[in-house]
């Protein structure tokens, strides 16, 4: 073409990347590979192939991993994680720093074989994936030197079992190995059966860093090996990035184990155009939040929501570029859209689509090349928010739209999912932009941008996008422990009697529910002994009507979340005062319920746990992130919502309080189970909720069996968190229950708890109690 006609039809030609270099690099290996176990390369044996998406052609063949070969890479991450950890922050330091070096060295090298690999267009891996994989190393060596002063009383879990998807191989790899590497841990990762080289690559990398022997183990294989992974028992803690489905079962098969987990799944995104939005600028967001990386993307803007009165207009402008995007050789740096990862990933969107009759379809223009794994950028249009395709993830570069009319609405379509990874809002008004982001359930909110990333911001989601974050100070927490000694629990039995009642009134304590006294929807009550035998009085036995009942009034109080801390910290107050004039009384309680004379020492110390979180309220603040954009990226933190909590039998009040308080102060709605063999001191607890002006539905306990309440509150579809104190044995039940909706679990493992001491109050209570939303949010014109 001549200069005049470049300028007149403002074509270009293509631009290949040479994959030499990636190839010779594969030669060198031998074309095959083993696993990756205690600092060398096993030999390779029975195996899969690795497959160009865009042509078919073998790239490698890797290895199947064996009950043995995980076996073996877990035995050798034991044995190096105790040096690994004396190593101190400023020895890991340096091995991660050397990483991200190294990672900057080779950097075309892995840019161009994620490419061959993945499909995804060599633009892409070159400029997003490897560079923010550095940066995930560069940002965790220095959380690495700085762990010993800013979070002296963590501790590394220990080996971490670690499974990622193939949509982002290299970057999934580095926000799992990253923070794992730094707090201490040693590593096995399984990399996807699709996408394993460049994990192979890194490992070679790791042995360059000098990093030591069975800190980074890599097995490579199919579901099967994820599965023995999971289900190991040398294993401290999962963590998986991939589908819900999948997430669901791990959370199953782990539940009662005592391992840690973060799950990151699957999601729905919406994106919000309001009419006062740069429409021209959406649109060009717009195509990399859906049709970046194919579509292949957890976070990506699939659910198209847009203001009624620029819907067509948007539309236009929309299918116009749609149809300039460019599709082809993912080695072309003039190509917008690569391949699908697998044959088996293209049947599933053709599918899907195809299994659709609702909307208006619109198929991008460009022609798909004749071989590889290739789908169109798809738009559907008028759908329904009750249609498959706006409810499930399609996991391709297909984009489903609605209309709204109003803000409200807007937020009403865009949470009416059950998934909350991440969500993005386009308008020039900053006033809507920042009343919509916070009213949106994810845990991403991008304001005029979207897929913005970096690893000083906590990356993750809500609902059924699964619980933990990634990156950021946040994301440490899922690779630590408290310091100190595992201390197991002792499990109480209530005692029992023939003796006369103390009251000769007979009393029996009701439930607590909606801010009223309740009777048990059972009508059945049990006898509450002394430890001299005599009795004390009847405490009602609690079942599943009354959890619903209790649930249902927890989300008439939802007005609760939206009231300041300073609001909510003068009801701790006052709840304080309230127990402190009634605190002879409840010490005496405390001392005929469990014998002894600490009971006020108790009721001491629940008044200043009172007044801790009564000073919390209003204090424990997000975060605006350094990310390098012009612009902030707001870590807020938000209240979960609805916690079921299992308190703990022993410091029956102490207990109550301590689940109670930090929950209500970060804005929560509780249903407490109180203890089970000391129930009177929750029921005359309410009598002081029902004088301090706590709104009804805050706070609702009942008394009963905990065992009988323990399925049923972590199975509730409307509850969103479950904390257990309790027995042992709940825990279990609680984690595996809790799969339902993936709710987030607290639970105890057996563990014992120092209620009057430090670990029963402080920063690991208020955690529990918050989910973090990262708003991003860049200024200037």
């Amino acid at each position: 073409m001549s200069v005049s006609e470049i300028f007149e039809t403002m074509d270009y030609g293509t631009a290949p990347e040479s994959a030499a270099d990636a190839l010779a690099w594969l030669v060198d290996q031998g074309d095959r590979f083993g696993h990756f176990i205690d600092g060398a390369f096993t030999d390779a044996g029975e195996g899969f192939d690795s497959r160009n998406p865009a042509n078919g052609e073998v790239l490698a063949t890797l290895t199947q991993a064996t009950q043995a070969d995980v076996d073996a890479a877990v035995r050798a991450a034991r044995t190096a994680q105790p040096r690994w950890e004396k190593l101190g922050g400023h020895g890991r330091a340096r091995h991660i720093y050397a990483i991200a070096r190294l990672l900057q060295k080779h950097s075309r090298l892995f840019a161009v074989l994620e490419s061959l690999d993945n499909g995804k267009p060599i633009r892409e891996a070159r400029d997003i994936d490897v560079p923010l994989a550095q940066r995930h190393f560069y940002y965790h060596a220095g959380m690495a030197q700085l762990m010993e002063a800013e979070l002296p009383d963590a501790a590394p879990l220990g080996v971490c079992g670690q499974i990622i998807p193939w949509n982002f191989p290299l970057l999934m790899l580095a926000w799992k190995i990253a923070p794992a590497l730094a707090m201490g841990n040693t590593v096995v990762l399984k990399p996807a059966e699709y996408t394993s080289l460049t994990a192979m690559l890194f490992a070679d990398i790791c042995r360059q860093a000098g990093l030591p022997k069975g800190v980074v183990n890599i097995v490579t294989g199919d579901g099967a090996v994820g599965e023995m992974i999971v289900d190991h028992d040398d294993i401290d803690k999962i963590a998986f990035t991939g589908s819900t489905a999948v997430g669901r079962r791990i959370r199953e098969a782990t539940a009662g184990s005592g391992k840690a987990l973060t799950l990151e799944l699957g999601g729905k995104s919406p994106y919000i155009v309001f009419d006062d939005a740069d429409l021209d600028s959406a649109v060009e967001g717009l195509v990399d939040a859906i049709w970046f990386n194919q579509g292949q993307v957890c976070c990506a803007g699939s659910r198209l929501l847009v203001h009624e009165p620029v819907a067509d207009l948007f539309y236009a402008k929309l299918r116009a570029r749609m149809d300039k995007l460019r599709i082809g050789d993912p080695l072309d740096k003039s190509i917008d859209v690569g391949a699908i990862v697998d044959p088996v990933q293209l049947r599933a969107i053709t599918d899907m689509v195809a299994a659709n009759d609702a909307g208006d379809v619109h198929v991008a223009a460009g022609e798909l090349p004749a071989n590889g794994n290739y789908y169109p950028p798809t738009l559907i249009t008028g759908l329904n928010p009750a249609d498959t395709l706006m409810q499930e993830e399609i996991f391709g570069p297909v984009l489903v739209s609605t209309t709204f009319r109003t803000p409200e609405e807007a937020v009403m379509l865009a949470n009416n999912t059950r998934y909350g990874l991440a969500a993005t809002v386009w308008s020039e008004n900053v006033n809507l932009a920042l009343d919509i982001a916070p009213k949106l359930a994810a845990g991403i909110v991008w304001i005029n941008g979207t897929n913005m990333m970096d690893a000083a911001a906590g990356f993750g989601g809500v609902r059924e996008s699964g619980f933990g974050r990634e990156g950021g100070w946040e994301g440490l927490a899922s690779y630590t422990r408290p310091k100190g000694r595992v201390k197991k629990l002792k499990e109480i039995e209530p005692f029992t009697g023939e003796g006369a009642p103390v009251d000769p009134i007979d009393r029996t304590a009701k439930l607590y529910i909606g801010g009223k006294q309740a009777r048990p929807d059972s009508g059945y009550s049990a006898p509450v002994w002394g430890k001299s035998g005599a009795l004390l009085g009847h405490a009602s036995l609690a079942n599943r009507k009354d959890l619903r009942n209790a649930v249902e009034a927890a989300h008439a109080a939802k007005a609760w979340s939206r009231t300041n801390g300073h609001q909510r910290a003068q009801i701790l107050y006052f709840i304080a005062e309230n127990l402190s004039a009634r605190a002879d009384e409840f010490a005496r309680r405390l001392d005929a319920l469990q014998g002894g004379k600490t009971g006020m020492a108790e009721v001491d110390a629940s008044i200043r746990r009172l007044f801790t979180y009564a000073a919390w309220a209003d204090k424990y603040d997000g975060q605006v992130h350094g990310v390098p954009i012009r612009g902030v990226a707001l870590a807020m933190k938000e209240p979960v919502g609805v916690i079921g909590a299992i308190c703990p039998a022993e410091a029956p009040l102490l207990g109550l309080i301590s689940c109670l308080a930090p929950a209500i102060a970060m804005g929560n709605r509780v249903i407490l189970s109180a203890s089970e063999p000391f129930p009177l001191a929750a029921t005359d607890f309410a009598q002081v909720l029902e004088t301090s002006d706590v709104p009804g539905g805050v706070v609702n306990i009942l008394t009963g069996a905990q065992a009988d309440l323990a399925e049923p509150l972590a199975r509730h579809m409307d509850v969103d968190a479950v904390w257990s104190f309790g027995p042992a044995a709940l825990s279990a039940v609680i984690e595996k229950g809790s799969a339902g909706n993936l709710k987030r679990t607290w639970v105890n493992n057996g563990r014992a708890r120092d209620w009057m001491g430090a670990e029963g109050e402080g920063r690991a209570f208020l955690q529990a109690a918050t989910e973090i939303k990262n708003i991003w949010v860049p200024y200037g014109e």
